[in-house]
């Protein structure tokens, strides 16, 4: 006798939603959830969808009457539990929109708690789409399997970032006339930590001057090549992932 599938099939599209999920919740989906599901994936009567709120970890559910434009997806059984991510935020300034999408959907990929948008000086954005951003990290958490979304903070000023900081968690900062060879510096610190981004021009030298004089600072290198915001982000994130984070644990293989 031929195995019964498991269920839910490896293959199943996952929906972050709005709607506090649990055993026998039925969630509604419409609008451009509701087109993925039923014209991209051709969900059909039965089909099992993974949803994850946010809160409630990640539920297999089972589409049901289904319409044109909409469908219901009922909770069956939870599939994991809610993750806890390592407690490490990224700092940075805002930069052009294509970049700064990129930086929180990386951000979001490698366990990033919270993104902390900081405007500098020489930043050349002074405004951020929350929206736009938030939707990155649904769309990026919905392809990674992340349970939990990245708390997106409103943005402060640099001043503004340091007189709030919590000395107990290290302030790790990309400083262009060099510092502590990164991997020596987060091996050094572990623990709660953020890491500290300036826009494309840099920071000012007040600016440097301030953060350097933070008790919480230290100031990295990040080797002898000018590396753009978003590659310094994404780069000082892995590397104090795979140092301090959760990338030593074994896990699913990346796609």
């Amino acid at each position: 006798m031929p195995a019964t599938p498991a269920w839910p099939p490896r293959s199943a599209p996952r929906l972050h939603v709005d709607v506090p999920l649990g055993e026998g919740v039925a969630v509604p989906v419409d609008g451009n959830a509701a087109h993925y599901l039923l014209s991209v994936m051709r969900i059909t009567q039965g089909d099992a969808v993974l949803l994850f709120d946010g809160e409630s970890g990640e539920w297999a559910a089972r589409a049901g009457a289904i319409r044109k434009r909409d469908l219901i997806l009922t909770c069956e059984m939870q599939t994991r539990p809610l993750e806890q991510v390592p407690d490490f935020h990224l700092c940075v300034a805002p930069i052009k929109k294509n970049r700064i999408d990129l930086v929180v959907e990386k951000a979001c990929e490698l366990g990033v708690a919270l993104v902390q948008p900081v405007l500098t000086r020489r930043a050349v954005v002074d405004k951020l789409n929350g929206d736009r951003l938030r939707a990155q990290m649904v769309e990026a958490a919905e392809q990674c399997g992340r349970t939990t979304l990245p708390v997106l903070a409103e943005m402060v000023t640099l001043p503004r970032l340091l007189d709030g900081w919590d000395e107990n968690r290290a302030l790790f900062f990309a400083d262009e006339q060099g510092g502590a060879a990164m991997v020596e510096a987060f091996a050094a610190r572990p623990g709660p930590a953020a890491f500290l981004i300036g826009p494309e021009g840099g920071f000012t030298d007040e600016e440097r001057a301030a953060i350097r004089a933070h008790p919480a600072a230290i100031a990295i290198s990040l080797g002898p090549r000018i590396l753009r915001a978003e590659t310094a982000a994404i780069a000082a994130t892995s590397c104090w992932m795979a140092l301090n984070g959760d990338w030593m644990e074994t896990g699913p293989v990346a796609k």
